[in-house]
């Protein structure tokens, strides 16, 4: 068992990859001797070589296109986009053709192929450079959308994604590349679609993903102190999403909460929300609440992002409010 960074997660994941699969491949912007923007790559390039791990050209649609057609030829590949802004760049390509191409020919052309990017505020990047984007990629049907938040799930869920037969989207979030934890020696591989029940609760069920999760868990720290028993579920992967994972909690503990880091409006807890409450309604002991980013571009000011972002704080106090009320009915 090592304690690793995120970041240097990332680059445990690729290479238990790479020296799995010797036809694997990486490209990138500056992937390579710069070891990536937030160093995810760092000491690839050292291991495997310029072949396999490939700096580009500043041009998403050029590298996402190249690494479509490795894939359709049978080479799987990893594409590392520097921002998850800029998926926009070449979301054509994503949307109408990497996600269609399996379905389009009958199942006779699949792509093997992760397209990793950096999402997600707290950096102070900016409302282009710090958008959470995985509501995007959630609703094209054909991609994979995994999220993980510790250095264990980037390890295991990168595995699953690159041994996956889609196209997997895969967020690596800003705000975590330096905390720590544990992951397991030897091979570690984790199935896309399952989600985590990281803190068990009775009264309230908290659904999160990526930097919401520990912030979660804090607040979960703060209800118990409150005699609040909440249960926290990292969501880890939209798609597929473990739907049974959170209809088993609520059907539990009678209320649901999500904490998204997207802009309100069309966030993935939406989606999460209309399932609860159509397959678990009569297991509901009040309405589920959405915590959510306002439907605004992201500031760049510290104390604007930090307001605008969910925190510990808001979250202990959302929920706090909302089984206050409902013990008042």
């Amino acid at each position: 068992m090592a304690e690793l960074t995120y970041r240097e997660a990332v680059a445990h994941g690729i290479a238990q990859e790479m020296r799995r699969d010797p036809s694997l491949v990486m490209l990138g912007e500056d992937v390579g001797p710069a070891g990536g923007v937030f160093t995810p790559t760092e000491g690839l390039i050292e291991e495997f070589g310029p072949v396999r791990i490939r700096d580009t050209p500043i041009s998403e649609q050029a590298l996402v296109g190249a690494a479509m057609g490795a894939a359709m030829t049978g080479i799987p590949v990893i594409a590392e986009i520097m921002f998850s802004d800029f998926v926009a760049v070449c979301w054509d390509m994503i949307a109408n053709e990497i996600a269609k191409t399996r379905y389009m020919t009958n199942g006779q052309v699949s792509l093997p192929l992760v397209i990793r990017t950096a999402n997600g505020g707290s950096a102070r990047f900016g409302a282009q450079h710090s958008q959470s984007v995985e509501n995007w990629a959630m609703m094209v049907p054909g991609l994979k959308v995994v999220a993980p938040s510790t250095p264990a799930d980037v390890v295991g869920l990168l595995a699953g994604a690159v041994r996956d037969p889609d196209p997997v989207l895969f967020f690596e979030h800003k705000g975590l590349m330096g905390s720590k934890g544990e992951v397991p020696d030897g091979e570690v591989v984790d199935e896309l679609g399952t989600a985590r029940v990281v803190r068990e609760g009775t009264d309230l069920t908290i659904a999160a993903l990526a930097l919401m999760v520990p912030r979660a868990l804090l607040a979960a720290e703060r209800l118990e102190g409150d005699g609040i028993s909440a249960e926290v579920i990292d969501v880890r992967s939209l798609v597929p999403l473990d739907a049974r994972a959170l209809l088993d909690s609520v059907s539990k503990t009678g209320r649901f909460f999500t904490v998204e880091e997207n802009p309100r409006l069309c966030g993935w807890g939406a989606e999460l929300v209309s399932i609860v409450d159509e397959e678990a309604f009569w297991s509901l002991d009040g309405p589920s609440v959405r915590i959510t980013t306002p439907h605004i571009p992201l500031p760049a000011a510290a104390s604007l992002e930090d307001l605008a972002l969910p925190s510990a704080d808001r979250i202990y106090e959302t929920v706090s409010k909302s089984v206050d009320l409902g013990s008042r009915r």
